[in-house]
């Protein structure tokens, strides 16, 4: 049951962006700008949601280690991703939208999307980059808590990311991009599960030191 809510969590942010996607409009107009703004009011919680997954997937005090040292920065590459996207959803999505439906000179308006497009679209590439930090890193922790049964899931997230760059969620190729993303944290989440019934290796390791001085005695 454990295993099924971990993917859920991991999951859902991808998976609301993939559903977003399809509702996307292709372009910004003023046909456009009242559903593009609307939308992009929507998403403003559920773009950081990507950043969840390495919150429920990595959590745990990480320790003075380099599988500590990796979780630290996988955590800032996930909040980097959470700024940085949500950055690009406010200037591109939300506030370009606005401009393109004010009436006026198209060509002005047109100006002004623009320009805004050209602030937001470098926060979210940022964001981005955040992004496949944190799945590198991330993989570092996976990889010595879970072993190379990881390493699927990392291919995956990385291919994702790499779409996500220029892809935003828009369809059909954004939406594929989301869906790769949940696939990929899903893959993770299957890889760091515990066997159901199984007690961890430090519980056995304590149980057994006990039976050692027990006997001792």
């Amino acid at each position: 049951m454990r295993s099924v809510r971990t993917v859920l969590l991991v999951t859902a942010g991808p998976l609301l962006l993939a559903v977003a996607g399809l509702m996307h409009p292709g372009g910004l107009s003023a046909a456009t700008a009242d559903r593009w703004v609307h939308l992009h009011i929507l998403l403003l919680p559920i773009f950081p949601l990507l950043a969840l997954a390495f919150v429920v997937l990595l959590r745990g005090r990480p320790r003075a280690d380099v599988a500590g040292v990796a979780t630290v920065i996988a955590w800032l590459g996930a909040a980097v991703y959470a700024a940085g996207y949500t950055g690009l959803d406010a200037v591109a999505g939300i506030g370009a939208g606005t401009v393109a439906g004010q009436p006026g000179d198209q060509g002005e308006l047109r100006r002004l999307v623009l320009a805004l497009y050209g602030v937001g679209d470098p926060l979210g590439r940022v964001g981005v980059y955040g992004l496949l930090v944190a799945v590198l890193a991330g993989t570092v922790v996976l990889v010595s808590r879970h072993g190379r049964r990881v390493l699927p899931g990392t291919v995956v997230l990385l291919g994702a990311g790499y779409s996500f760059v220029d892809s935003h969620i828009f369809a059909p190729r954004g939406v594929l991009t989301m869906l790769a993303m949940a696939a990929g944290f899903a893959l993770w989440a299957w890889a760091a599960r515990e066997p159901a019934g199984e007690p961890s290796s430090g519980g056995k390791d304590l149980r057994g030191t006990a039976a050692v001085y027990s006997n001792d005695d």
